[in-house]
């Protein structure tokens, strides 16, 4: 079934509302079903087996399915979640497992492949539990291999069927992609599973490590499609070269004969920051068609099983915006309409007689291809880069001045996507920005990849920021009720604050106020060798703020265990 491409296969969730409590019903699952067995789709994959029903119902309305028709054929790679002690708490646990909660779901994992073994083909340790940007949950290898071999010794004893396949679905770093996270664990790992899934996400890289989504110079001059349609082969490649990289290493380890899957790849279809417009300009139902097209085509070619996500849209994903990109994935929207990516499957007749709630399938946009279009943007291009000074961040907006409402809806301190322009609604600071190690006390510099690297202090004290040169602040009023956002990594152990200045020190007329989070290893949120991205609400990080006034756009400033190590910062942007 792995590397079978006969074998077309997605991830489905299925969920209609804005919670998993309140799951679809077996009725509803069977729609959706019928849906994807119209498309080619056999094989899917779920999530978890027992916090929600979703799991069980999914394997029941397969069996309905089934008994209604011969003909029907769908099978599944269960998922059991994974997580460390202490998840979704302020102080997680990274080295060990949550043992209750891990132990239940493999628990109910074991029941469903013995209830269902004609359906559940795939038993998956995990969902990226291993990635360690997963800062809420991630686990070392050593937690998922423990549950690996369980599985196996189950099936060498005959305790679940011997035809079920074991593996864990991951990251590509996750799996040896990036040299960081191979060591001897990992490598047990790999060899323990019976095949390898990884995950790869060129849309959400077209923010975080925009290189290869950037217009090249030579085709600065092409059409908008142009550029889009050669964007998305960079895409489709990038996707590729880390399949690649990754592959070699598990094979390298695991053997020439050990197969490797995509078990995530995927394109959203709307986004209103980071990867939307303002944002890389990524979100679009016509490059989600593209990558849909490409990537379905280079499993088919290079034999490679390929889990595209997702089938449906899950509101439930990113319920405090709507428009958030993780909401809309899914190949049809949250009611049953085709999106672009699936309207020849409709002209076709594929879906007649089927959909959602009972109704028919219709295509979005009314099926009128130039309303797609309407929405398409190119990614921006390198000769668009902002030019930066060492010690100023010089990029600003001309046509207003320190002390005039900002209205625009993206605040760009210094980010590699986001590119204000008369066209959307970003801009830059409204003065030149000092980028000040305050007092000495440690060193702050940005480098020509406009990444920040400040050294921390070992002192009695330490502190630096990014502050407006102007003798009043940034009116950032507007943002009352929004987000600060930033990608964060380093190798420091120390506590630290991070977040803005209001006001002046010393100034009674304009009191400064220090308004921040908090960052530290036992803490809620720590930093590692990894980018992780944070998107922090300004009503946690206000602590009485003037915001009419605000002097120091982002800064940091040491808290406790100061051990003169290292934190990078990039990617920094104000979103109403």
């Amino acid at each position: 079934m792995i590397g079978n491409p006969q074998f077309k296969a997605m991830s489905y969730g299925g969920y209609r509302s804005t919670t998993r409590t309140d799951g679809p019903s077996i009725s509803d699952i069977k729609e959706d079903l019928s849906l994807l067995f119209q498309m080619g789709v056999r094989l899917i994959r779920t999530y978890n087996t027992q916090q929600y029903p979703f799991a069980r119902n999914t394997l029941q309305a397969i069996r309905e399915l089934k008994a209604a028709n011969s003909s029907f054929e769908m099978y599944v790679m269960l998922g059991a979640w994974i997580e460390c002690k202490d998840a979704w708490t302020s102080s997680p646990d990274h080295s060990v497992g949550n043992t209750v909660k891990n132990g239940e779901e493999i628990a109910a994992a074991v029941d469903l492949v013995n209830e269902y073994p004609d359906i559940v083909k795939i038993i998956a340790v995990g969902n990226e539990s291993m990635v360690r940007w997963a800062t809420s949950y991630f686990v070392p290898p050593s937690v998922v291999l423990y549950h690996v071999n369980y599985l196996q010794d189950l099936k060498e004893r005959g305790e679940i069927p011997a035809e079920t396949w074991i593996t864990s679905s991951d990251n590509h770093a996750s799996w040896g992609g990036s040299s960081e996270y191979r060591n001897t664990d990992l490598k047990e790992l790999i060899r323990a599973v019976d095949f390898v899934s990884l995950h790869t996400y060129p849309f959400h890289d077209s923010h975080h490590n925009p290189d290869f989504w950037v217009v090249p110079a030579d085709e600065d001059n092409r059409s908008i499609k142009e550029k889009v349609d050669s964007a998305m082969v960079r895409a489709r490649n990038y996707a590729s070269e880390q399949y690649r990289v990754t592959a070699a290493y598990v094979r390298d380890i695991g053997g020439s004969e050990k197969r490797v899957a995509i078990g995530e790849t995927g394109w959203s279809s709307l986004a209103n920051s980071l990867y939307g417009n303002p944002g890389s300009n990524a979100a679009d139902e016509y490059k989600e068609k593209m990558f849909f097209d490409l990537m379905t085509e280079w499993s088919g070619t290079n034999n490679v099983t390929l889990f595209y996500f997702e089938a449906f849209d899950e509101p439930w994903k990113d319920t405090s915006n709507s428009r958030g990109s993780e909401n809309h994935f899914g190949l049809f929207t949250v009611d049953g309409k085709a999106k672009y990516a699936l309207w020849d499957f409709v002209d076709e007749g594929n879906f007649d007689g089927l959909g959602r709630d009972g109704g028919p399938v219709q295509k979005t946009f009314d099926g009128d291809e130039s309303s797609v279009m309407a929405t398409v943007y190119p990614p921006s291009s390198n000769n668009n880069d902002s030019q930066q000074t060492r010690d100023r961040i010089s990029t600003v907006n001309t046509s207003r001045s320190t002390g005039e409402v900002v209205t625009e809806s993206v605040y760009v301190i210094s980010d590699s996507s986001l590119l204000p322009t008369e066209l959307n609604s970003m801009t830059y600071p409204s003065s030149t920005l000092w980028i000040n190690a305050w007092e000495g006390t440690s060193t702050l510099e940005m480098g020509a990849d406009n990444i920040f690297t400040l050294k921390t202090g070992t002192g009695s004290w330490w502190g630096a920021g990014l502050e407006i040169e102007s003798s009043s602040g940034e009116d950032l009023s507007q943002f009352i009720g929004g987000t600060l956002t930033f990608d964060i990594r380093g190798d420091t152990t120390s506590n630290f604050n991070i977040g803005f200045q209001s006001g002046l020190w010393g100034n009674s007329s304009r009191p400064q106020v220090n308004n921040f989070v908090r960052f530290g290893p036992k803490l809620s949120r720590s930093i590692n060798s990894y980018w992780v991205t944070h998107e922090i609400p300004m009503s946690e990080i206000n602590k009485g703020a003037d915001l009419t006034d605000v002097t120091s756009l982002i800064y940091l400033m040491g808290d406790s265990d100061f051990d003169g190590r290292n934190i990078e910062i990039r990617n920094i942007f104000y979103r109403q």
